[in-house]
């Protein structure tokens, strides 16, 4: 029996964040007999890499150094070349020019994915950027935008024909993440009894374009002026990444740091997003937030950034509430709303879990991807 054709996901580190956990999704939930995987990382992994339950995916780094680095094209090659993928599929922009590199090392079947961008060109406006994806076009056969916000950017600002363009929605496993279920063993606070709090959290990497200091600074605010709930605020930041040392400093001169637990990157999130009553996600951009759709999935209110593919996801004032990215006092406000009608908030949180479990499931997520890669292999 043939073996399973290879696919060989190119990415720039598998750590903890949205778009490696999509990937370590796809790869559990694919079946072994219609796909095999294997990830080539060019600057290493963590122990994010423990989440790949299948024991048949091989894990490599070229150890790229930072800066430039001209000979990890080299190595990513002899990898390629290695492997002798059928499909080679890179992510974003820190690693599209190695389309090139697959064409090279004989890859016939070459694929992108556009998942959103970073702090430093938060709307993929970057000329340098734009230009980039431009000169990679020729190497690229097919493009995978996660909300249709990414599908209509490429088309319209790199310049891909749309028929080159396949949108698939991250998916969610509404099994593991659903409001039935325990907390933590570590949860900070009572879970019961007039001692309990309200609950804000939020789930990702601590990077600017995230803007946990905007959550942050809401924050002090309502525990400042509480409005007209009587229990206690605290707030959940769970993740890791390189703003942690400054959202602790902020969070001391805010004078609120009592109040709020760096949980730190975690295994654990759909406990963790049972203890929230509210789920906050105050980015600048985003593609298709899974950290959204998971707290969608646990039945919780999600305040959101208007922005990105958010508001594919949410339906604003029916399964949570999206507000405008620079207007500080909007943020406030929705959250405040939450925190003073409770009946809303739960209302909120069935609509969201309905909504996620009917449009964004994590079998569709797998039947669209297998569907790509079948239509391409086709082509042989």
């Amino acid at each position: 029996m043939a073996e399973a054709p290879l696919i060989a996901h190119v990415i720039y580190r598998l750590d903890y964040g949205g778009l490696e956990n999509g990937l370590v999704n796809l790869i559990n939930r694919m079946p072994r007999e219609r796909f095999r995987h294997a990830i080539v990382c060019l600057a290493g992994y963590s122990a994010f890499r423990e989440r790949i339950a299948r024991d048949d995916v091989e894990v490599v780094s070229v150890d790229k150094r930072p800066g430039k680095d001209l000979a990890a094209y080299g190595r990513v090659w002899r990898q390629l070349r290695r492997l002798r993928p059928a499909i080679v599929h890179t992510r974003n922009l820190g690693t599209v020019d190695l389309q090139w590199v697959a064409m090279a090392a004989g890859v016939r079947y070459r694929v992108h994915g556009e998942h959103g961008w970073d702090a430093s060109d938060p709307k993929g406006e970057s000329a340098r950027g734009l230009r980039i994806r431009r000169l990679c076009r020729p190497a690229t056969e097919r493009y995978v935008a996660v909300s249709k916000d990414i599908a209509h950017w490429l088309r319209d600002r790199v310049g891909v024909p749309e028929p080159r363009i396949r949108q698939i929605y991250n998916g969610v496993d509404g099994d593991r993440f659903s409001p039935m279920g325990s907390l933590p063993p570590d949860w900070p606070w009572p879970t019961e009894g007039p001692e309990r709090p309200l609950v804000l959290g939020t789930v990702g990497r601590l990077d600017p374009i995230k803007n946990q200091i905007g959550l942050l600074q809401a924050f002090a605010q309502l525990v400042r002026a509480p409005g007209a709930h009587v229990a206690p605020l605290r707030l959940a930041i769970v993740g890791a990444g390189p703003e942690e040392g400054r959202l602790r400093e902020a969070a001391h001169a805010l004078g609120i740091a009592p109040h709020v637990w760096f949980a730190g990157a975690r295994a654990d999130a759909p406990a963790l997003l049972r203890g929230f009553d509210i789920f906050v996600l105050p980015s600048l951009n985003e593609g298709i937030s899974n950290t959204i759709l998971e707290a969608m999935a646990s039945a919780r209110a999600v305040v959101a950034a208007r922005v990105g593919g958010n508001g594919e996801l949410i339906e604003d004032g029916v399964s949570g509430t999206l507000y405008d990215s620079e207007d500080a006092d909007a943020l406030v406000a929705a959250i405040r709303r939450y925190l003073d009608e409770r009946a809303l908030r739960e209302a909120h949180g069935a609509a969201a879990r309905e909504r996620c479990i009917a449009q964004f499931s994590m079998e569709a997520m797998v039947r669209g991807y297998s569907d790509l890669y079948d239509r391409l292999l086709a082509r042989n």
